[in-house]
Order: C-alpha cells, then structure tokens, then sequence
C-alpha cells in the first residue's frame, strides 16, 4: 500500500513541475512580453503576477483543467472495448503414436472483451494457449471445440474458428528403401568429384495414415554438397542429414519418417586422365595449297571427371577453320569441354599452321572395311574392285613421302542394311590430318548374307 501511494505522490509531483515550469511560467513570460509594450501599467501587471496568491489561483486554475482531462482520459480506459489477436497457433492434444489428425486449423484468431486497462494486461500477458483435445476419441470423423486459456477472467473471449471439423486415422508404419539425393553437386571443387556415398541405414519406417502411405513413391536423403566442412580427397562424415518422403509427381508427402536424419560417409575422389588434342583443319585451302605442318603449343590436357566419362575418352578434338587459307597463319584457340568433364589442366592453345604446295598421290590395294553390320550378317564383295579400293591423296610432297597404306582405311557403313545384295559408297580416313584422302571408287557392290 505505501508503495501505491508513493508512486501517486510522485506522480502529482511529476505533473505540478511539469505545470510551474512549462506552463506557468511559459505564460508569465508572455504576458510580461506584452506588458513591455504598454505604458506604466505594465508594472501594475508584473506587480499583480508576482504577488503569490496570483500564482497559487493560476496555478489551481491549471490543475483543475489537467484533471478534467485525465479523469475524462481514466473514464475511457475505463470502458468496455476489444482486441484481436491473430494468427494464434492451436495445439492438439492427442495419443500420436497411434493416431494421424487431419483437419486441425493451424491458427485461430482470438477476440478480447472487456475494460481497456484489463485487456492491455492480457495482451501482454505470455498465455496465451490454444487447444484442441482430443483425448479418447475413436478413428473417424469429428466435430471439436477449439477452447482458449485466458490470461485474466474478468474477460471475455470468442476463437474463430470456435469449432473445427477432424478426421481421426489409424497410424500404419510401412518399411521403405532409401535413396540418395545429391544437392549443390556444383559447389564441389571442379578436380573433385563424389565416388561414393555410405549411409548407416538404407532402410527407413514411414507412418502415417493408408492413403498418405500410398502416395509415397519414394524416401530420399537431401545430402547438401555445401554442407561439408572440407573439400579434398578422402571420406568425411556428414551428420544429420534430413530425410523427405515424395510422391510420384516430387511433391513432399506430409508423413512421419523414423528416423527422420541420418548419418553419411562420403568418398570424394579427384579421377584424371591426361589424353592427346587433336587438331582437325575444317574446310578447303586456298587453290593449290596444303597444310605442312601444325604445331601447337600443348599437345596433351589432363581432364578431371567421373571414371565412365573419363575411360570414354581418347582425344580432344579441336577444330580450326582453314577454308581459303594460302599462307601461315597462328590461332588461339580456346579447348573445348567434352561432355562430363569437368575441369581441365589448361583451357587455351595456340596453333600455327604452315603452308605449302600442293601434290596428289595415289595408293592402291586398300582392303574395305565394314561398320556397323548387324552381328547376323556376313559380307561378300562381288568383285575384285569391290573388295580393295585405290584411295587418291593431297598436300604437301613432303607429308605425302610418309604416308603409307597402313595409315589409310577404307570402310562401308552398313548401319541399316539387310540381306541382300546393294551398291554402298566408300568412305576413307587416315591418320594424318594434314592430307586429303579420296577414293578413286566411289561405290562398290557387296552381298549381305544372314549367318546360319
């Protein structure tokens, strides 16, 4: 009780300093402004104000006018009013190792009724519960109260929605397989690359109700590339790995996972192969010219990538545009990537190409080979000159002198054909890039006979 009255004492303390000095004497300072402007009655003014019962009858004229207003001020704090509190969260009280609810509203809105002062109170007030108990309610359909803790009692409340329509489903575990799901692969170091994930278990208890079991297709662990706390070759463990369970379009089904993270070895390997660039001149020289030499400034590249993509690999083919081309000319070119690559020891080259005058060659005897035959099929060249080609050659006499018949092939593309006989064009190729290869017979006549 002292302690109340107290604070009421400082309180009108508070107010009548406020009084003298911001408005008493704010006011006697004007009036003497004003006086200063008249004749000797201005002294007549400043006598009358500075005499003390002038003062004291201000001053409780003031206090009157201040007190008018607070009580008018206590009278509407006073009165009944209300207050919304929204988005309120609703807890559900229920057996959940048993059962799965559908229907809960994930937030109420609550409506306050009563004295402002109390309601400033219960807005402040940290209870504010908001449940929904389900206790010993059976698998089915029903129709529940949602009710409201209230912080004081002298108020009134109403929740909307006050009342909530529930389905109750039996939980069922069912045993799913997991698979592994690699995020932010692109933030790995690009020499490195993930040879192999390990998890403690692959199998996982999914619950909830039948048709939310039904949808699910698939349980995934998300394991986030970005989450490794190094980046080199090796195995690191990667804790707490969160678990999804998605449906046959990818959507997240919203079932229980038990458990719901696990914990991954991830093998992280740097696989590299340093393979041959080779340069292949695309297009005609100028009239009566040749390529006589190509050199470049790095004939091989380490690539990094997966193993399969790696083994696949022989060359990287490099392509320069010499159509027209008559005299020496340097090129920087820029590597290409090959699919599945994914870092290179070196990305740019620098090429020069000699040129020099053209000579033609001929090499004859060049046995036909054949591509791509089905395995149920054998061929029969129905000639001589259906079975060995003369194959025309053009560049540089030089480049020409070395060139020799085992670095020709001949071949047919059989890709298509069946039994039968028919007329297929010769296609050849040879190892060095810097010569022209032509045959001289453009078609040879085979016959295709099925293998008994």
């Amino acid at each position: 009780m002292k302690l109340v009255i107290k604070i009421i004492k400082n309180f009108f303390s508070a107010i009548w300093l406020f009084i003298d000095k911001r408005i008493i004497v704010s006011i006697t300072r004007f009036i003497l402004s004003i006086t200063k402007k008249f004749d000797k009655s201005g002294k007549k003014i400043e006598n009358w104000l500075s005499k003390t019962n002038t003062l004291l009858f201000i001053s409780l004229f003031f206090a009157v006018v201040i007190f008018i207003v607070i009580d008018q001020k206590i009278i509407t704090f006073s009165e009944n009013s209300a207050e919304v509190l929204k988005n309120q969260e609703v807890k559900v009280i229920y057996n959940e190792e048993a059962y799965v609810v559908e229907g809960i509203p994930e937030t109420v809105d609550i409506t306050l009724i009563g004295k402002k002062a109390e309601l400033m109170f219960a807005k402040q007030s940290s209870i504010h519960d908001v449940s929904i108990d389900l206790t010993g309610l059976k698998p089915g359909t029903h129709k529940v109260n949602v009710t409201y803790k209230q912080a004081m009692q002298s108020i009134d409340y109403k929740v909307n929605p006050s009342i909530a329509t529930i389905v109750i489903y039996p939980k069922i575990p069912e045993i799913k397989t997991l698979t592994l799901d690699l995020l932010n692969q692109d933030s790995l170091s690009s020499k490195l690359v993930i040879d192999d994930v390990i998890v403690n278990n692959d199998k996982v208890i999914v619950k909830g109700a039948e048709h939310k079991l039904k949808e699910v297709a698939t349980v995934k662990a998300l394991i986030d590339i970005r989450n490794l706390v190094k980046q080199e070759e090796g195995t690191t463990t990667l804790k707490d790995i969160p678990l999804k369970a998605y449906n046959n379009k990818g959507e997240i089904v919203d079932v229980e996972i038990v458990p719901d993270k696990i914990t991954a070895d991830i093998k992280i390997t740097s696989p590299s192969k340093e393979i041959p660039i080779r340069v292949i001149p695309v297009g005609d020289l100028g009239f009566g010219k040749a390529i006589s030499g190509i050199d470049i400034n790095e004939t091989k590249v380490t690539v990094y990538g997966n193993e399969d993509v790696l083994a696949a690999l022989n060359y990287i083919p490099l392509e320069i545009d010499v159509n027209e081309l008559k005299e020496n000319r340097q090129y920087k070119m820029e590597i290409p990537k090959p699919v599945g690559v994914k870092s290179m020891s070196i990305n740019n080259v620098t090429i020069n190409i000699s040129v020099g005058n053209s000579v033609d060659k001929e090499i004859k005897g060049i046995q036909i080979e054949y591509r791509n035959l089905n395995e149920i099929y054998t061929v029969q060249g129905l000639s001589k000159e259906d079975v060995a080609v003369i194959v025309g050659l053009k560049g540089v006499e030089s480049v020409l002198n070395q060139i020799e018949s085992t670095n020709i092939t001949a071949y047919l593309d059989l890709k298509g054909y069946g039994e039968g006989e028919h007329e297929v064009e010769v296609k050849v190729e040879g190892t060095d890039v810097k010569v022209i290869y032509i045959a001289k017979t453009k078609k040879v006549r085979i016959k295709i006979i099925k293998i008994n």
